[in-house]
């Protein structure tokens, strides 16, 4: 199984998210928690974020019912 990490930058083009709103999201508990790859560097699991995407999609459109 091939992961990939996808660092900050990936993850605000690909969820339309500030950076700021990535890290409340993580302290409320509500978005995957990035991995650490060093004293200063964070990357999270894409199919993690891409879950995460789909999971909101499926939200939204429970609500729409």
């Amino acid at each position: 199984m091939s992961m990939k990490l996808i660092r900050i930058k990936d993850v605000m083009d690909r969820t339309g998210l500030a950076r700021s709103t990535v890290y409340k999201y993580i302290n409320l508990g509500q978005f995957p928690q990035p991995i650490k790859l060093g004293t200063r560097a964070v990357a999270w699991v894409e199919s993690e974020i891409e879950t995460w995407i789909c999971e909101s999609i499926e939200r939204r459109d429970e609500k729409a019912l």
